[in-house]
This record gives structure tokens, sequence and C-alpha cells, in this order.
């Protein structure tokens, strides 16, 4: 190009060139992502699969293939979206930081290049592109659901600092992260939506109680943290105070947008968190239904969703980047995403047959699709649920009169809540 940016197909055989030469291929029946229920590990296999997807990312940085999106000043590439997905095109079949990428990269990063001042993004986003930081975001909690302009930790200002008490939940791998992006409430005297504000802070410090939840296949992956006493200096606010919600909506647009960001690198056709079609055909394999003509329609259907999921993705986030469409468009891709990735769940099991539930060491991947299928209510839950999905479309993008609620314009110290939620 003319201002000396490198030019997609350039920065595709660079890319390749360096994949091949530096990473580890997967083997066919590997993923370098987890699927629905996360897999069980040890603390020490834990932590060295951490420290090898730092490594990675490190390497990556080294590169000059990190942070395609982030801008130069900030350590980052300063290129398109379309360089990001020949990129993504380019590590299908090795192995690559998929733990760095949400919500490190997205949400998290792309809310402090949003919001941060000069000072948080210049000492925050380098190390973040380097695998030295990986965050966090402290969002749900354990009275708010779906709400999480609800949310009951407060923030009081004591001078040139806060003070945080409260308690947040469901975040993922928070007991090996660094940092947080937390939303608390700093005013009660307003509306919900009015009384926020956004910090950043490090999770591991004194205050802060970080307990393991285990899952019904006991996986530890998901958190509770306790904050009590926590001290933030103002220079790790983000954005204004009681502007939290400003930040929050933009948060959460990142969040639904995350397959289709400028700032993560994912395999095209990769969906962490969710069965593929490809390891459905696996199942279909090693349960020796591959001529069950009943089994062929479900691994099809499989396929199709599939397909449709990463074109629907292409399709808005394409629409979004142009303006054509509303970026509350992005509730439309996540309601697909949760109830497809439930589904696909729903295949394996039923393709697995017996041995999904009670198996052998030689039914392969047949065995133990039951964690998955128990688990498949997951994808629409996490990263804000479904419902609450259905109800943006309705709303802001089809443009249908809005629920009404009962708290909108009332205090939120004044909106009714259990005597044990009380401020």
């Amino acid at each position: 190009m003319t201002d000396g940016t490198e030019d997609v197909d350039s920065f595709r055989r660079r890319a390749r060139t360096w994949i091949h030469a530096n990473l580890r291929p997967l083997a066919p029946d590997e993923t370098a992502a987890p699927t629905v229920a996360l897999p069980v590990q040890t603390e020490e296999e834990e932590l060295a699969a951490l420290a090898r997807e730092r490594e990675i990312q490190c390497m990556v940085f080294d590169a000059g293939l990190a942070g395609i999106g982030f801008p130069r000043e900030y350590g980052g590439q300063g290129l398109t979206a379309d360089h990001q997905r020949a990129f993504n095109a380019e590590i299908v079949g090795y192995e690559y930081p998929a733990r760095l990428q949400a919500p490190t990269f997205s949400p998290c990063g792309a809310v402090l290049l949003e919001f941060g001042t000069e000072e948080q993004k210049r000492r925050h986003i380098p190390a973040i592109l380097k695998g030295e930081e990986i965050w966090m975001q402290l969002l749900s909690e354990p009275s708010g659901g779906s709400d999480v302009a609800a949310a009951l930790t407060s923030a009081v200002r004591d001078g040139d600092e806060w003070i945080l008490n409260g308690s947040k939940v469901w975040t993922t791998g928070a007991s090996t992260a660094d940092w947080g992006l937390c939303l608390a409430r700093t005013n009660w005297d307003v509306p919900k939506h009015r009384g926020l504000t956004v910090f950043i802070l490090p999770i591991h410090q004194p205050g802060i109680e970080v307990r393991r939840i285990e899952m019904l296949n006991g996986s530890t992956e998901f958190c509770q943290e306790f904050l009590t006493d926590v001290r933030v200096p103002d220079s790790d606010r983000i954005g204004d105070v009681d502007g939290g919600w400003t930040v929050g909506t933009r948060w959460m647009f990142h969040e639904r947008m995350l397959f289709n960001s400028p700032f993560v690198s994912i395999p095209v056709g990769a969906s962490p968190g969710e069965v593929g079609a490809a390891s459905i055909v696996n199942v279909a394999r090693d349960a020796g239904r591959f001529d069950d003509r009943c089994v062929r329609d479900l691994l099809g259907e499989a396929h199709m969703l599939e397909l449709v999921g990463q074109t629907l993705r292409r399709r808005i986030g394409r629409g979004v980047a142009a303006g054509r469409i509303s970026e509350q468009s992005a509730a439309i891709t996540r309601l697909f995403a949760g109830v497809s990735s439930a589904r696909k769940a729903t295949i394996a099991f039923e393709i697995a047959g017996s041995a999904g539930a009670a198996w052998t060491s030689d039914d392969g991947a047949a065995a133990n699709c039951v964690d998955d299928f128990l688990m498949r209510q997951t994808s629409c839950i996490g990263g804000g649920t479904t419902e609450m999905a259905r109800n943006v479309i309705s709303e802001r993008v089809l443009g249908m009169p809005r629920e009404r609620t009962p708290d909108r314009d009332r205090p939120f110290r004044d909106v009714p809540r259990s005597a044990s939620t009380r401020a």
C-alpha cells in the first residue's frame, strides 16, 4: 500500500512461513481450544499449559504478528480486520494461545484501547500482547444473573483511592489471571445504569480471595472472587465516575463480537466452547454409525449449523464495521452461537449412543459425550444469556416496544431486593 502498510497477501505469506516453522501442528483428533465442558486438569497441568501459551504469545509478538488490530504505538501491528482474518486462516491446525484470546484481548484489551487513559494503554496493552498479562472480566455477580447493571459490588471514594467490597462469580481462569476489569457501583441514589464505574485491578493482592468452583465434570476453571476493602487508585479507573454503563455497553459489544473481533486470533472454523462439526464426525466414526442414514442427517445438520454460524459472524462483523447495521446486531451472532452450540452437543450425544455415557477405552471420540451434553446450556448462559440477546434483538435491532421494568427511573437504593443483598 502507498502508506507503507503491509498488504494482506504479503502478510499472509509471512505469517504462514513463521507458523509452519515455529508452531506445533495438531494431531487429527486434537483441538487447541476447549469444548463445552472444560477439560479437567491438575493444577500442574493447567499451569504448564498456560505457561506454554504465554511462551507462544511472546513468540508471536517477537515475530511481529501479535496485536494485529492494535495500534503500533501500543505494540500492535496497526493492521486491518482483513489481516486478522488472514492470520486466523493460517493458524488452522496449529497450536495457538487460545486461553489468552478471550477475555484478555477482547473484551478487556478492546475496552482498554477504547476507554483507557494514555498511561493505562501504554502500561498494559504491550504486556497483554507479549503474554505477560492475562486479564479477566469481573462482571457477573451471585445476585445479578444476566442483569449486570444491578451490580452490588461497591466502590467508595477515599481521597485518591477507591475501596471496593463485594463478590464476582463465574470468572473463567481467575485463579491464574493477573488483572481484572471490574464493574462496581459508585452511586446508589440514581437509577441502576447511572451509578456504575469501571476499574482495573490486580487479581492477586490483599483483600481478594479467589475460590474455584467445581463443575459437574470435575473442572475447576470457573471461580468466585470476594473483594474485601480492596484499595484501587483513581488512576486505575476506566472512564468517568458513574459513567460505567457507557463503558459497559461497549464492553458487552466486544464480548458478543468476540469471534468477529479484529483483536482476537482464533483459527477459522473454530468456536472455543463448542462441540465442532469435525469432532462430531469423529464420534460417528468411532461409534461405527457412518452407514446409518439418520446419523448422516445429523452430521449434515451439525455441518450446516457451523457453516451458517461462520457466515453469519462474517456478515454481522463486516456490516457493523462498515456502519451498515447497528452495533446491537452483535446480539444476533450471540443468540445463534448459543442455540447452535447446545444443539451440536446434543447431536454428538445422540450419535454416541450408550458409549456417550458409559464407555470403554476403545470407544474413542464416542466416549464421554455426556459431559458436553450436560454442560450444553452453558453456551446459552455464559457471555450474556440468549434470553438477553433476544431482548436486544427485539428492542434495539427490530425496534419493538421495550419491556416495562419497575426499576427504570428509581434510585437503585430503593429497588426491592432480598435482605441479604441490600446495601
